[in-house]
C-alpha cells in the first residue's frame, strides 16, 4: 500500500518533468526562430518573445519537483555522500518535513490569493500583442508548490521505508 502510493506520486512528478521538459527544446528552436525574425526579416512578435519566458518558467516551476525526485538538485554533500543508507535517509526525511514542506506550504498559501486575483481578472500580458494567459503561467507557481509537497511526501515515505529495515549483517 505504502509502495503503491509512493509510485503513484512519483509517477506523477515524473510526467510533469517529462512534459515539460519537451519545453526546452521548442524555447530553443523559438528563441532561433526570434532572432532570425528580428535580424534577417526587421520583424519582430511580443506573444513569440513572451512564450519563450512562459516555456522558461514553466521548465523551472513544473520541472523542480522532477529534479527533487531525480536527486539533481544542487547540495553541498562532503558529509551526504559519506553517510550509511539509513543516516541519508534521516537526513532527508528531516529536511523534508522541516524545511521543504513548510517551505512550499508558504509557497503555496502566499500565492493563492496572487493566483486567484489574476484568475478574477483573466490577466493578460501589459504589452499590446503579447500572451493573454498571465494568469495560466501564474497558477504555475501553485502547480509547483503542489508537485514539491507531492514528491517531498513520495521522498518521505521512502525514507520511512529505508529507516524501518532491518539492519544489514
Amino acid at each position: 500500500m505504502l509502495q503503491r502510493c509512493i509510485n503513484t506520486i512519483e509517477a506523477v512528478v515524473k510526467c510533469a518533468g517529462l512534459a515539460v521538459s519537451w519545453l526546452s527544446l521548442l524555447m530553443v528552436i523559438t528563441t532561433f526562430l526570434v532572432v532570425v525574425l528580428r535580424y534577417l526579416f526587421d520583424y519582430g512578435l511580443i506573444a513569440m518573445q513572451e512564450s519563450i519566458i512562459y516555456m522558461h518558467a514553466l521548465i523551472f516551476l513544473v520541472g523542480a519537483a522532477y529534479t527533487l525526485q531525480c536527486d539533481a538538485h544542487v547540495r553541498v554533500d562532503i558529509i551526504y555522500q559519506r553517510l550509511s543508507a539509513k543516516a541519508r535517509a534521516g537526513v532527508n526525511l528531516f529536511g523534508n518535513v522541516f524545511f521543504l514542506g513548510p517551505a512550499m506550504l508558504f509557497i503555496f498559501i502566499i500565492s493563492w490569493q496572487y493566483v486567484g486575483e489574476s484568475w478574477a481578472v483573466l490577466e493578460t500580458s501589459r504589452e499590446a500583442g503579447g500572451l493573454p494567459g498571465v494568469f495560466l503561467l501564474k497558477t504555475a507557481i501553485l502547480l509547483m508548490a503542489a508537485l514539491m509537497l507531492l514528491q517531498g511526501i513520495a521522498s518521505s515515505l521512502r525514507a520511512i521505508q529505508i529507516l524501518k529495515q532491518a539492519p544489514q549483517r
